[in-house]
């Protein structure tokens, strides 16, 4: 049963009252509660601005082997942190973006980034998350976290992130 808005239930009591004879009282009453009812709406608003702030403190990298999609084990272990961590934010929504290093041709890379965060997206949402939260997205060699110079770079290259919006 959908909740009944603040403007709905003020005349239900208004009405209430005015069918007793009372119009003087309609309006204030009807007003009484409009104002009830949105003090309630705007508190539950702040509420769940301050939960969504809160849920936006989490993020999880995972790094991944060369020309590889596959989730390692610790990035599964990273990945099952940051579910439990989304549990009491239902409606939080999680963006997962994947990339690449600059070790195959650039078409090959957005491929290989794009299947790295579809295999992350998928994987959270085997652990509980709903797929309508999820946005995934590849970036092929593109915002480097690191050089691709050195072997440490491309590695810190190899990456997905994990964020709320």
């Amino acid at each position: 049963m959908k909740p009944m808005t603040a403007r709905a239930a003020a005349v239900g009591v208004a009405t209430a009252l005015m069918l007793q004879g009372c119009p003087s009282a309609y309006q204030h009453a009807y007003e009484q509660e409009t104002q009830r009812l949105e003090n309630r709406q705007r508190i539950g608003e702040e509420q769940e601005a301050a939960a969504h702030a809160e849920a936006q403190k989490y993020a999880a990298v995972i790094y991944f082997a060369v020309g590889y999609a596959a989730i390692d084990q610790d990035g599964q272990r990273e990945l099952k942190w940051f579910v439990q961590k989304m549990q009491p934010y239902p409606q939080a929504i999680i963006e997962v973006y994947g990339f690449a290093d600059s070790t195959g041709g650039a078409a090959e890379n957005q491929l290989l980034s794009q299947q790295r965060a579809s295999n992350v997206a998928g994987f959270l949402n085997s652990q509980g998350i709903d797929a309508s939260r999820i946005v995934a997205q590849g970036f092929g060699e593109n915002y480097a976290a690191a050089s691709n110079v050195t072997t440490k770079g491309r590695r810190n290259n190899r990456r997905v992130e994990v964020t709320v919006r």
